[in-house]
Order: C-alpha cells, then sequence, then structure tokens
C-alpha cells in the first residue's frame, strides 16, 4: 500500500512561483512511475505531468508546459512540482499520484492506483 502526502499548496499572486512535495512511503519508490494531476473548482480531475520511475522521462500537459517542470529524488522518496509563472487558471487542488505498474509514464487516472489528499493552490490575479 502507498502513502503519498503532498505538500507546498498556498496562495500567490499571477506571476508568481511555488514548489510542490509529494512524499511517498509503503512501496518501493524507484518502482512506481507518479504524477501530479489537479481539479479545479466545478471541473473534474485533469493530467499536470508525470515522470518514469528513473526519473529520465517525463510528459506534461500542454497548459503547464515549461512552466511546471517535474522531478524526482529516489534517496528521498519525493517527486516535486515547481510551478513558475503561474496564472489564475491553474488554481486547483493539485493531487500526487502513484502507480505501480507502468514501466514508462502514466498519464490518465485509471492507471494509478494510489493518490494523495491533496494541496490547495490559489492564483489570485
Amino acid at each position: 500500500q502507498v502513502q503519498l502526502v503532498e505538500s507546498g499548496g498556498g496562495l500567490v499572486q499571477a506571476g508568481g512561483s511555488l514548489r510542490l512535495s509529494c512524499a511517498a512511503s509503503g512501496r518501493t519508490f524507484s518502482r512506481l512511475a507518479m504524477g501530479w494531476f489537479r481539479q479545479a473548482p466545478g471541473k473534474g480531475r485533469e493530467f499536470v505531468a508525470a515522470i518514469s520511475r528513473s526519473g529520465g522521462d517525463t510528459y506534461y500537459a500542454g497548459s503547464v508546459k515549461g512552466r511546471f517542470p517535474i522531478s524526482r529524488d529516489n534517496a528521498k522518496n519525493t517527486v516535486t512540482l515547481q510551478m513558475s509563472s503561474l496564472k489564475p487558471e491553474d488554481t486547483a487542488v493539485y493531487y500526487c499520484a502513484a502507480d505501480v505498474n507502468s514501466m514508462y509514464i502514466a498519464t490518465r487516472m485509471y492507471e494509478y492506483d494510489a493518490w494523495g489528499q491533496g494541496t490547495q493552490v490559489t492564483v489570485s490575479s
């Protein structure tokens, strides 16, 4: 059973930056493909970014590509989403997710086996 705990959310002005972290436990972290999703008020949960087990491959939603690099530290069992040039439309609850099966990258919700509780990111205009 994988447990995930996100941290780093908050309130920021448009154009600002935030760093989200997700700490994983309960499973060998280097065997987990990891991802970030978000859910804005009144909308469904959407894919943001994903990273392979080794960290050598990443994939992004078009809306965040170039602004939200994802990285991981397998020695510290953490995955990070460094968000910059934030926009009001980035306001959402951000969720960390773990996939125990994918050898590469997972971008669909159903591929993920464990989810964090979410952390709120609010971007003011």
